[in-house]
């Protein structure tokens, strides 16, 4: 029995769309679902990222006592690393949202000038305003009218969500780093 030719029609192939045809909107505006997942993202890396230890954990129950203690081959005190995390964070937080912010003089102010705070209102104060603007910067991401993609206006090409991100960066670091203190003094 002769075989059946077998025809196939050819499919055309899928048209290119150049980039610059793509819809974007001027503001840079993801659609709504994109946008809110994005940003319950970065949340979730700001407030403790799954992987990372959150500041609670790695500071909530640390005695004062021990705030300046030093440990063999480690360069930082827990209230040195808080108090950086601190104004890292609080610079961070208000060149995002200032565009009269004056950043402190790197690295000189980014760090405390001694190991140990200078009292115990000094140590939980560092605390209470870490978490202070660990919100506010929760807060900014969190509003729907914040635009994470614009640049802003008085950066070099910085984004609040850019900012967000290296937040989260720079708090999971140095909470790292805060665990290991711990550990190591036997907290």
């Amino acid at each position: 029995m002769p075989k059946k030719k077998v025809t196939t029609k050819k499919r055309a192939p899928k048209k290119v769309t150049s980039a610059k045809k793509l819809k974007t909107s001027a503001k840079h505006e993801p659609p709504a679902h994109h946008d809110k997942s994005l940003r319950d993202h970065v949340l979730y890396l700001l407030r403790d990222g799954g992987a990372h230890v959150d500041f609670d954990r790695a500071m909530g129950d640390w005695p004062v006592q021990l705030a300046g203690a030093k440990v063999a081959n480690f360069p930082h005190t827990a209230w040195m690393l808080l108090e950086h995390m601190r104004i890292a964070q609080w610079d961070i937080l208000e060149f995002s949202r200032n565009p009269r912010h004056a950043s402190p003089s790197w690295p000189d102010d980014y760090w405390p000038t001694s190991d140990a705070p200078p009292n115990e209102k000094a140590w939980k104060d560092s605390m209470a305003a870490f978490k202070k603007d660990l919100r506010a910067m929760e807060q900014l991401v969190a509003n729907p009218r914040t635009d994470l993609y614009a640049k802003l206006p008085w950066g070099d090409g910085q984004t609040v969500l850019r900012e967000a991100l290296l937040v989260a960066d720079h708090n999971s670091y140095h909470l790292g780093q805060l665990v290991m203190l711990r550990k190591s003094i036997g907290i």
